[in-house]
């Protein structure tokens, strides 16, 4: 393998069809990212509509996941700098109060998903304790703190560990994951494709509603925003400018492809497994969709398997999530004029954000708020704005991003990003 350097770049490969164990890791990390707290929860939200939604969202996963994600990548990777985050791109193009802004924005679309993964990752080990060990749980005050401990204790190796650690999670996870979905199959009820579920999904109105509603819940499943800033930055440093667009597209699709297969093969053999009804009660117990089956099923195995994979699954993304939340409280504590004339050392900032996120996720984690609702009022109007629409418009106005105008799946992700901001407010209202 041939590598050549130019100007301050890392050594990079002249062919981007190279396949490096660090790509795998990364495809692993943004897989891990992504598949947590959020497709947990999409088996509730997508089969309460019914089947025709649930096939329309098969059906949109892949290109909803894959062309925003690329999009954002190829804006973080529009600045000058190799080591520049998104809020710093940002400032870069569009001046230091557009900088601020986006700092803010950025934390605040990021931190609330840290608060999802602490509420559940306490109910899944509540939940655990109580039905599957018979046991009564220690107080939440106690369980959550102990538990984000722990989590917040690996993050402090740094980010190479985090990526190392996900990828190792991310294989039995996946094989456990399908093995539970196969497991499921005799269980199947084929409620979901009765003649009176397929036109009550389908009834003038609902469908389309339906669907809409459930935009912002789909985007959060397969979301991993708070990784992309740190991923195109390292694949930029190891492959160079003139390669790193086609590496990033490459791992992308390898990693959306996977997610897209294994999570809608998951989410089909939990909705053929339960009636809408059930779902419904799920939603109202605020716990994810493996722990109501570990409960509903009754049966050893799922008993103590669905626990397992709720709980790597949740704690894995926490870790990917984590970089993201870190990244967006360390922009806005640098942007403080205190801090700005009298600059903190990294350790210092790092030391100060495990503080914060822990302390917060901790306070949340015991108030125990629906996870759901979460999702819907706080993280998805801001996720769209940066996942959709605000690399779409940096296409539409930088002459580095130029190339990449007038393309049918710009338009494409600005209607899902319009469609996901709106469901959202309209939910609020």
């Amino acid at each position: 393998m041939i590598t050549t350097k130019t100007g301050s770049d890392a050594p990079r490969v002249d062919s981007p069809a190279v396949w490096r164990s660090s790509d795998t890791a990364w495809m692993l990390g943004l897989y891990g990212t992504a598949i947590g707290a959020g497709v947990l929860f999409l088996p509730i939200n997508a089969g309460i509509g019914g089947l025709m939604p649930l096939l329309m969202m098969a059906v949109l996963a892949f290109p909803l996941t894959y062309f925003s994600h690329r999009g954002l990548a190829r804006f973080v990777l529009s600045g000058s700098q190799q080591s520049n985050d998104i809020t710093e791109v940002v400032e870069e193009h569009f001046g230091a109060r557009a900088g601020k802004l986006a700092a803010l924005l950025y934390f605040i679309s990021i931190f609330p998903i840290l608060l999802v993964y602490g509420v559940s990752l306490t109910n899944t080990v509540e939940s655990f304790v109580t039905h599957q060990m018979g046991m009564i749980a220690p107080p939440r005050v106690v369980l959550s703190v102990t538990l984000l401990a722990g989590v917040i204790g690996i993050v402090r190796f740094g980010e190479e560990i985090i990526v190392r650690v996900m990828g190792v999670l991310v294989y039995p996870f996946v094989a456990v994951l399908m093995l539970l979905a196969v497991y499921l199959i005799p269980h199947w009820n084929g409620e979901l494709f009765s003649t009176s579920s397929i036109v009550a999904s389908a009834a003038s109105g609902k469908l389309g509603m339906t669907l809409w509603l459930a935009i912002p819940v789909m985007v959060f499943s397969f979301s991993h925003v708070p990784i992309i800033s740190a991923f195109a930055k390292s694949k930029r440093k190891e492959y160079g400018p003139s390669l790193v667009d086609q590496k990033c597209c490459a791992i992308l699709k390898r990693a959306h492809f996977m997610m897209v297969v294994t999570v809608m093969f998951f989410v089909f053999s939990c909705l053929l497994t339960l009636s809408p009804q059930h779902l419904l009660e799920a939603k109202q117990q605020n716990i994810t969709i493996l722990s109501y089956l570990a409960n509903h099923l009754g049966t050893p195995l799922i008993g103590v398997a669905a626990p397992i994979i709720a709980f790597v699954a949740i704690t894995k993304s926490f870790l990917g999530t984590y970089i993201g939340a870190k990244e967006g409280f360390v922009a806005l504590v640098n942007r403080t004029p205190r801090i700005k004339n009298q600059p903190l050392k990294e350790n210092q900032l790092n030391d100060l954000a495990a503080l914060f996120i822990l302390l917060s996720v901790w306070f949340v984690s015991t108030w125990n708020p629906s996870v759901l609702g979460m999702i819907e009022m706080i993280s998805g109007p801001i996720l769209s704005l940066i996942l959709f629409l605000l690399p779409m418009y940096a296409i539409h106005k930088l002459p580095s991003l130029k190339k990449h105008r007038n393309k049918n799946s710009n338009t494409f992700v600005i209607l899902i990003g319009i469609a996901a901001l709106s469901s959202t407010l309209y939910s609020l209202i």
